[in-house]
């Protein structure tokens, strides 16, 4: 029988040196990647975001734990698909996994997670709070209008006061068409932001295997210095909290 989350949270929080209070808090993927180095000790944790509260930085977490994996032949899918989305049940599971396997190859060496991450910010992530569908939204309008103006007209000439406005129905088909629209901008963009995360793992571990054999490589290096370059009058923004995000 697995252990209670209570006591999974107890460990974890001590292991690592964190403040987690629900395990749903593990899909942001940090917890996962540090418990994997508190073993090997040869995960790049300073690409690894301890604070991440997007889903894409839960992803790009998420790789950087499948290259621990693939390195140490660690035979455990991983549902990253289902760890992302912040449940329960399911994170509770991959920690009761990933608990065992650190019981059974655990050394006992003495372990510094502060250190390991070089004090990066480890506040307690957010997750992913679902959306409410923009026509349910509308749809609750209406009903609470209805129950508003009281009881049904049977007359005809009260019926215009409780037919929805023309040009009110026209904007809300505009907010859901643009909705969807960007739900689509950010799914792309969230596709191409991973695969260009995965070339920049990749690039920085042939990097750091010629460094240790005393070599370089200049298209390596170009590739990099294209991946990190910005346009003139470019600044990346100050990681926020959004206060009302809850689990």
């Amino acid at each position: 029988m697995g252990e209670s989350r209570t006591e999974l949270l107890a460990w974890l929080n001590d292991l690592l040196q964190v403040n987690y209070t629900k395990v749903e808090q593990c899909g942001t993927g940090g917890a996962y990647c540090q418990i994997m180095d508190s073993i090997f000790g040869d995960v790049p944790m300073t690409r690894v975001k301890m604070n991440a509260k997007h889903e894409y930085e839960f992803i790009a977490n998420f790789k950087i734990l499948q290259n621990t994996f693939r390195q140490h032949k660690v035979e455990k899918p991983i549902p990253v698909e289902k760890l992302v989305k912040c449940k329960m049940q399911d994170n509770l599971e991959f920690l009761q996994w990933i608990k065992r396997f650190w019981d059974t190859n655990y050394g006992g060496q003495g372990y510094d997670p502060v250190a390991r991450r070089r004090g990066a910010p480890t506040d307690t992530p957010a997750t992913i709070a679902p959306l409410a569908p923009s026509r349910g939204s509308a749809g609750n309008l209406h009903a609470g209008g209805s129950r508003a103006g009281g009881r049904t007209p049977i007359t005809g000439h009260r019926s215009a006061s409780t037919q929805p406005n023309e040009a009110l129905l026209n904007l809300q088909a505009q907010l859901r068409e643009m909705n969807t629209h960007l739900e689509g901008l950010e799914k792309e963009r969230d596709f191409y932001f991973a695969k260009l995360r995965d070339i920049e793992i990749l690039v920085q571990q042939q990097l750091e295997v010629l460094q240790a054999e005393e070599k370089d490589d200049p298209v390596l290096r170009d590739i990099q210095k294209i991946l990190y370059s910005t346009e003139e009058g470019f600044e990346v923004p100050e990681p926020t909290v959004d206060e009302e995000e809850t689990f």
